[in-house]
């Protein structure tokens, strides 16, 4: 399906190194942010107190939420099991107990009933982190595997290294600009990672069929080509999903807002990375049309009396 065809090919090709130098600059200060200003990282990672309330009445989490935030307190609010109850996370404090902190969130809160009370350990942060870490790690060596048996091996080092690239920057924005790093966005830096690769399959798909069609042309102008023929594909694709995400950002809540801007940074920088970043780094690792066409075998003719002479 294709709302518009391109007829002429862009030369995506020609600019390759303009594009990967300013890749290549926006990794280094993704990495730059991530070493000094480091995560805001939420209770899941860091630890601190789980609080139950319960109401008489329906709770408003959006209230409860506007008056922790007044008070000063970066704090987790949503319904947990009816509409009469509400888990509040909060954040470690230092010079604090828990005790002293569920009373004057107790105060805060009027017509509340405290019900329960429990602190979560660093030590659950550390695991948590670990695996989030470990499933990155699985995810990357698996898609690598997945397109060297479907492709080629400069293939499949081309789309990880883009896709990471779109990771490592997403991060970045979340340390730059101190927005809480939780669970959520984690899972949407897991699907990114996937949403990429698939991006770049297309391509890919479209690059090894180009090779085969087109023999006279350079490898230049082949991949030029194959991004050109999935331009109409990929605008479609990701402007619905794009559409579905902003939806979350704008009318989601708090609850979704990171999660969607996650995804948002990542939809934006994996267009840009599967079409400006492996697209080149697969030129200039030296795909080529003998990689995909088996040279053909040569007839022995029976005729020749040399044929059957054992050397």
């Amino acid at each position: 399906m294709e709302f518009f065809k391109i007829r002429r090919t862009i030369p995506f090709m020609r600019y390759a190194l303009i594009f990967n130098v300013i890749s290549a600059i926006t990794f280094l200060l993704a990495v730059f942010f991530l070493a000094t200003k480091h995560l805001n990282l939420s209770i899941e990672f860091t630890g601190g107190t789980l609080i139950e309330v319960g109401y008489q009445h329906a709770a408003d989490v959006d209230a409860v939420r506007r008056t922790l935030d007044g008070a000063g307190y970066k704090a987790e609010v949503q319904n947990f099991g009816s509409s009469r109850d509400v888990l509040i996370r909060l954040p470690v404090e230092k010079g604090q107990s828990t005790s002293e902190l569920s009373q004057k969130v107790g105060a805060l809160l009027e017509g509340a009933e405290i019900r329960r009370v429990e602190f979560v350990g660093p030590q659950v942060g550390e695991e948590l982190a670990e695996y989030g870490a470990l499933a990155l790690a699985v995810t990357a060596v698996g898609i690598v595997l997945y397109l060297w048996l479907r492709f080629e091996w400069r293939f499949g080092l081309s789309a990880i290294i883009a896709n990471l690239h779109d990771v490592v920057i997403i991060l970045g924005c979340f340390a730059l600009f101190q927005w809480e790093f939780s669970l959520p966005v984690l899972a949407a830096v897991l699907a990114v990672l996937g949403y990429s690769v698939n991006e770049s399959v297309v391509v890919f798909d479209r690059v090894r069929e180009n090779f085969r069609k087109m023999r006279k042309a350079s490898v230049p102008e082949v991949i030029d080509s194959s991004i050109t023929a999935v331009i109409s594909r990929t605008i479609i694709t990701h402007g619905c999903t794009q559409a579905m995400v902003t939806t979350m950002l704008l009318f989601g809540g708090p609850a979704l807002h990171y999660f969607a801007l996650a995804l948002t940074i990542g939809i934006c920088f994996g267009i840009y990375s599967s079409v400006l970043v492996a697209s080149p780094l697969l030129m200039w690792l030296g795909a080529s049309r003998e990689q995909f066409i088996v040279p053909a075998k040569k007839k022995v003719d029976p005729s020749d009396d040399n044929a059957g002479a054992v050397v």
